[in-house]
């Protein structure tokens, strides 16, 4: 009976123990997600939903265990002492006045620079009240969990698609999991590339894997920017106003390219223009940039535990001609959508899982020292949604950084906009607003060129 019970215990996947052997207290494992409401959210009607539909799932009522005196195998426990009340924090931002995006962003930087608690389960929420006339929901959770394409879709499941939506009640038997439908748009993945040969397994890629690896692997550091560096424990934020995803596709059509290389190039023009503002040459600079791929099968989006692999593409900074640039990014990432770095990265994290952590953040490290930036890109559901009767207005996220990457970029679109979001570690980037308003300018300059005005601004 003990034997049975031991090997029932839920263990960590390898990539999930990976993700948790790289937590560190300058550059926590956590996946910080703020979700803005147009309207106050009710504490109540909020804690029944979050009951009934966050913690219907163990993996949000179990904390972590080991064995054999602390040195065995990670696994999940039910945490005898789960209180709700610790994971649902309440606060309020300034003064009695209602804050701006300036204030909740200083505090989105301290909540995304706190570790969270490792002896409880991994993951808190914190209800913030006095942002304009609504209310915030900050979510941090471990990238132990679930990676972001999950993380995402759990949290939009507590939503609702009309305002007036019954309160949470104890559920039949085998429900259908809240949000299914019209999630499905995020299931296929968080990657700016669809990649054709994700459920392959590393047996059968053979020698094709092994050389497009080889080639990463003995490729040059990125340069030494602004955008590396030893990381320490302050980390900052911002985000975008919403781009209509019309304009997007605007572009798109009249230039070349899709809504990933437009967006690909209007962050390398915001890139080019803050290294600039920072007094460095970007005379032959080129960025890469690490992009999380999703490696689930077919409908295994809403499914937990970390299924992401990654792959690595080049902005080129030095090109300050916005339409030549997204050129340059399309031709580039077409030659990329037959790579197999992805599953082959996925694979490599799944045997680091099972090395010590000193080589495992050894060998991420290298691979960190190959990119200056992690960039996530994720489709989100195009319809208003509603939160405990909140309308939500306005969606970011962002995934941990690693290897002296000091920079974090989001790419999220809901309800026919998308916005950029910024993290950055404030003592080697204090001003992620700058990249902000280089994102719009670059927009408005790649848009006017789309719809035939003339904007020669240098970047």
């Amino acid at each position: 009976i003990g034997e049975c019970r031991y090997m029932a215990r839920p263990y960590l996947s390898n990539v999930d123990a990976a993700m948790l052997q790289l937590d560190e207290p300058t550059n926590p494992m956590v996946i910080t997600t703020v979700m803005v409401f147009g309207s106050p959210i009710d504490y109540e009607h909020l804690k029944a939903t979050l009951k009934v539909r966050l913690l219907d799932i163990a993996r949000f009522r179990q904390r972590l265990a080991w064995s054999r005196g602390g040195i065995g195998r990670p696994y999940w426990e039910e945490d005898p002492g789960f209180d709700l009340g610790y994971h649902l924090q309440r606060a309020r931002l300034g003064t009695a006045a209602p804050a701006d995006q300036d204030v909740l962003q200083k505090a989105v930087g301290l909540l995304a620079s706190t570790p969270l608690d490792m002896s409880r389960p991994l993951w808190q929420l914190h209800l913030i009240d006095g942002y304009g006339d609504g209310s915030v929901l900050v979510v941090r959770s471990h990238h132990a969990i679930a990676d972001g394409v999950a993380l995402v879709h759990v949290m939009l499941s507590l939503t609702d698609p009309e305002p007036d939506a019954a309160w949470p009640g104890p559920e039949p038997a085998d429900p259908p999991r809240p949000g299914r439908s019209r999630l499905k748009a995020i299931q296929q993945g968080a990657g700016m590339l669809k990649h054709p040969s994700l459920l392959r397994s590393l047996g059968r890629m053979g020698l094709g894997a092994t050389a497009d690896m080889g080639r990463f692997l003995i490729s040059e550091p990125d340069p030494d920017t602004a955008l590396r560096g030893e990381l320490g424990y302050n980390k900052r934020v911002a985000w975008s106003a919403g781009v209509p995803l019309e304009e997007i596709k605007t572009i798109g059509k009249a230039l070349g390219g899709t809504v990933n290389d437009v967006m690909l190039s209007v962050v390398a023009g915001a890139l080019r223009r803050y290294l600039k503002q920072r007094g460095e040459s970007v005379e032959g600079i080129d960025l890469r940039v690490t992009v999380p791929v999703n490696v689930r099968p077919l409908g295994d989006g809403g499914k937990l535990g970390n299924r992401v692999g990654a792959m690595f593409v080049t902005l080129p900074v030095s090109i300050a001609d916005p339409v030549c640039r997204l050129g340059e990014i399309v031709q580039h990432v077409n030659g990329r959508k037959n790579s197999l770095e992805a599953p082959v990265y996925f694979a490599a994290l799944n045997v680091l899982g099972r090395a010590p952590a000193p080589i495992t953040k050894g060998l991420v490290n290298t691979f960190g020292k190959k990119a200056s930036v992690v960039m996530t890109n994720v489709k989100g559901p195009q319809e208003q949604l509603y939160l405990a009767g909140a309308p939500l207005t306005e969606l970011i996220a962002w995934v941990p950084t690693t290897g002296g990457m000091a920079l974090g970029l989001s790419v999220l679109s809901y309800a026919g906009e998308v916005r950029l979001g910024v993290l950055t570690d404030g003592g080697l980037m204090p001003d992620p607003g700058a990249i902000i308003a280089g994102f719009h300018a670059e927009f408005e300059s790649l848009l006017g060129r789309a719809s035939g005005s003339v904007d020669d601004t240098e970047a």
